[in-house]
């Protein structure tokens, strides 16, 4: 689709034909790019590179419904989820108010990065940040930004 990228492809394809099954072949083999497609609805992954027989594997594995990730995606998907599984146990136990997500976005005020930052790291819009930072903001009682980061650090979040 000329003039989007992979991750607004799928996701259009997807609304349009939700039975559709997306397999993604990027260049790009970061676990953000990764989490992207998946979050778009891609079944698959795979990095520019990849055999003949890699793709064909993949193709039908994905057409059957099934999930594939090429080449060291698997790794860099699975070492970014577990990071994320610990960061929101640890927020959890100081706080158990706010929801994976409030705790994801809390996590990353605290190690101070600006809301624009965040919604690009995490494919939020700038709005929906904005509104979960002042839903965490709340549950957790702070009454500001840098009250957040405070009580997030002392929580073990931010690191």
């Amino acid at each position: 689709m000329p003039g989007l990228n992979g991750v607004e492809a799928t996701r259009r394809v997807r609304a349009a034909l939700p039975d559709t099954q997306v397999l993604v072949l990027s260049i790009h083999e970061g676990a953000d790019s990764v989490l992207a497609a998946l979050r778009a609805g891609a079944r698959g992954y795979l990095v520019k590179g990849a055999t003949k027989h890699e793709a064909a594997r993949a193709l039908r594995d994905v057409a059957k419904g099934g999930a594939v990730f090429g080449g060291s995606v698997a790794d860099q998907v699975l070492s970014r989820v577990q990071e994320s599984s610990r960061t929101t146990r640890r927020g959890s136990e100081q706080f158990p108010g706010p929801t994976d997500r409030e705790l994801e976005v809390l996590d990353l005020v605290a190690a101070g990065l600006p809301n624009a930052a965040i919604a690009t790291r995490l494919f939020l819009s700038d709005k929906t940040v904005r509104n979960v930072v002042s839903l965490a903001l709340a549950k957790i009682h702070a009454r500001d930004r840098s009250d957040a980061v405070l009580k997030a650090r002392e929580a073990g979040l931010g690191a």
